[in-house]
């Protein structure tokens, strides 16, 4: 099973030009790797995992994430995928930068753990 993230074209009624991420690279690749571990013990069935997210410019209609799963059953790999991406969102040091035609905005993901931890 494949999860795939695209960049959307507008938000909030702004036209969305590209998307900028950024990383904590090392950081990142350490949490991504420790999710596909989690992952495999969660669903011992799970064969592969392959988790890519894209750095710098992604232009609308790219994907930005990509998350794929094989297992013997479609249940342990759709349970896996979901999360692998959630887990992601909400762990992973990347940062994205909307640019709009005018402005630009840095977004977090609302499932990140330290979105909340200064609130």
């Amino acid at each position: 099973n494949l999860c795939l993230g695209t960049t959307r074209n507008n938000f909030e009624g702004k036209k969305v030009i590209h998307l900028e991420y950024e990383a904590y690279t090392s950081m990142a690749e350490t949490e991504i790797k420790k999710i596909c571990r989690d992952a495999r013990q969660k669903w011992p069935s799970v064969k592969h995992i392959a988790v890519h997210h894209r750095l710098g410019v992604v232009p609308i209609t790219e994907a930005s994430v990509i998350i794929a799963v094989s297992s013997p059953h479609r249940a342990e790999s759709l349970e896996a995928v979901t999360y692998c991406i959630n887990t992601l969102k909400a762990s992973v040091p990347i940062w994205k930068k909307e640019i709009y035609e005018d402005e630009y905005s840095w977004k977090e993901n609302k499932e990140c753990f330290w979105a909340n931890s200064e609130k």
